[in-house]
């Protein structure tokens, strides 16, 4: 295979009008993209607004399509001017509006789109899936916390004074364990632990036996979200 065959082929463009300052950004989205966006700096689409949560938004690349996911975030994220209670397929001129920043998305991009992503550092490309990888959290009192995977096995659960998990969240709707994670062939794997409240990957029950976490899934452990990156 060459060099050109295994470049990521452009998919999609995402513009966003800074109203202060008036600059115009563009991020390109290759095939397999996945885009965090938020006010932090850590996102890959970074809008510092106050309106705008600290992690506010991810769209990541399922069989095809670019999906638009909100976060949890305090005022909402529309497409359309419709409220997101779900993951969303983004189409061609659709506009995405966090509560006041709005976004626009385009299928057309062009060589020069292209070129002017890469020199600004906007173009947007898959990870490599090196089996490094971080759980972020974004809904709740741990808001905005980076959790590093550091170990081939990890246990969620609920923050507890005698707490003897790795990762330990402050929500009551936690279990004492919740969730395991485990690093198997490069891939992160999760599964349920028999917890009261459930797992859920992209709003989908997690069993027992687990199932496999690709890059901007989205976690709910009890009333917790947790952004899944991979390095």
């Amino acid at each position: 295979m060459t060099a050109i065959e295994q470049h990521p082929i452009s998919l999609a463009k995402i513009t966003w009008t800074d109203p202060k300052t008036e600059e115009t950004r563009e991020f390109v989205l290759t095939e397999g993209a996945t885009a965090s966006i938020g006010r932090m700096e850590n996102n890959d689409i970074c809008i510092p607004e106050q309106h705008v949560s600290r992690q506010h938004a991810v769209i990541n690349y399922r069989d095809g399509v670019f999906m638009i996911t909100d976060l949890g975030s305090a005022n909402g994220t529309f497409v359309n001017d419709r409220q997101l209670d779900g993951a969303f397929p983004l189409a061609s001129g659709d506009e995405v509006r966090l509560y006041v920043p709005v976004l626009h998305f385009s299928a057309t991009v062009t060589p020069e789109d292209e070129r002017h992503a890469q020199e600004h550092g906007t173009l947007i490309t898959p990870t490599n899936g090196t089996g490094k990888g971080k759980l972020i959290i974004t809904t709740g009192p741990q808001e905005g916390q980076t959790i590093p995977l550091l170990l081939k096995k990890i246990t969620v659960g609920r923050a507890t004074s005698k707490a003897s998990w790795e990762v330990a969240l402050q929500d009551p709707a936690v279990s004492r364990p919740h969730a395991q994670l485990e690093l198997i062939d490069n891939v992160w794997t999760i599964r349920d632990m028999g917890s009261a409240n459930g797992t859920m990957v992209n709003g989908s029950p997690v069993s027992e036996k687990g199932r496999h976490l690709s890059d901007g899934d989205l976690i709910a452990f009890g009333a917790t979200l947790v952004l899944f990156r991979e390095a």
